[in-house]
């Protein structure tokens, strides 16, 4: 009698996968590095190079096409090519989504160059996984998919980013800093390097006090002291910030303000639909972490209603839209934003 055994769902390859793997020695002929997240992908092929090939060796042994500037069959030709006084030669396709053709890859795929690590960076989308040429990627190599982080993963990205170099960072300094920078990863990365260079001799933990120093965020007046005003439904600071967002318009502009404000009461009116209406229970509806929940959400569903926050979402959108002409014949955006926090607020 045959027994059934289940089929064994594959791991879903990671970024820390294909490092270990890679200096582990575990190298393949071809790496297709795609997504959203140009961060990762090129953390992905910096490495394999800087791992494969000493300094002196990259003159002859890599070579840099970019898709929209050569063919398939120029990379292919590259490919089959032989390392002069190195072990491997490394062929990086940058650039990779402007490359047509790429199906007739399949016949170097069948029998790829021993020697040779070809190397496809595609930022900004993927190849769609059902058709023939990226089943044969898959199996002849490594095929990769950088994908955006959600915000709430944000903050455990600064912390293991930290922790490589071994500092620690505490858990409000990281939510403000993933709040302010966002999902973009390069830039986030930069700006933690800033703050490295920025600690103190012997200093091993990234403060909020330091972020606030060096990152251009305003102690008293930035989008966060305002949500939380607003949280508290604390007329006179929220007032004293609006005053200092229009008197400073190219550090506060109302482009970058009214997004925050609009994920902020969004996340609100979806927390009234959380089915557990503890701080975990949101947490986990909302993918935010626990702490932010407790200091902004949790309050804020005591002041607001559901249906004032959804009447303030609507607000928000006619504000973004008159500020960019929609129905305003003159109005400055300084007072807009004031018309806007006035109807939040009443």
């Amino acid at each position: 009698m045959t027994v059934y055994q289940p089929t064994k769902k594959k791991t879903a390859l990671t970024y820390e996968t294909i490092i270990r793997d890679v200096r582990g020695g575990d190298i393949k002929p071809v790496y297709y590095l795609m997504g959203e997240e140009g961060y990762y992908i090129d953390r992905v092929a910096d490495f394999i190079v800087a791992t494969l090939l000493q300094p002196e060796e990259r003159d002859f042994n890599l070579i840099t096409l970019f898709g929209a500037e050569t063919n398939i069959e120029t990379v292919i030709n590259s490919a089959k090519g032989f390392p002069m006084g190195a072990q491997h030669l490394v062929v990086v396709v940058k650039e990779a989504q402007n490359l047509s053709g790429l199906e007739r890859l399949e016949f170097y795929l069948r029998n790829p160059q021993p020697s040779t690590v070809l190397l496809f960076c595609h930022k900004n989308g993927a190849l769609d996984r059902r058709k023939k040429i990226a089943t044969l990627i898959e199996k002849a190599g490594v095929l990769y998919e950088s994908k955006k982080l959600y915000d709430s993963q944000l903050p455990a990205f600064i912390r293991d980013y930290l922790k490589r170099k071994r500092l620690a960072v505490d858990p409000v300094a990281a939510d403000v800093l993933a709040s302010y920078v966002g999902a973009d990863l390069s830039r986030l990365s930069g700006e933690l390097d800033k703050l490295v260079l920025s600690l103190s001799s012997g200093e091993k933990t990234v403060t909020l006090a330091l972020v606030e120093s060096n990152i251009g965020i305003s102690k008293d007046f930035n989008i966060f002291e305002l949500q939380d005003a607003l949280v508290q439904k604390d007329v006179l600071k929220v007032n004293r910030i609006a005053n200092y967002f229009d008197k400073n318009p190219k550090i506060n502009p109302i482009q970058k303000t009214l997004p925050a404000l609009f994920r902020f009461y969004s996340q609100l009116m979806l927390a009234y639909y959380a089915p557990e209406k503890t701080e975990r229970g949101i947490a986990a509806w909302l993918g935010l972490t626990d702490w932010q929940v407790r200091k902004n959400i949790m309050p804020a569903m005591q002041r607001y209603t559901g249906t004032k926050v959804m009447k303030i979402i609507g607000e928000i959108r006619r504000t973004d839209a008159r500020s960019k002409g929609v129905g305003n014949p003159g109005t400055a955006n300084g007072e807009l934003m004031k018309e806007l926090l006035f109807f939040m607020l009443h």
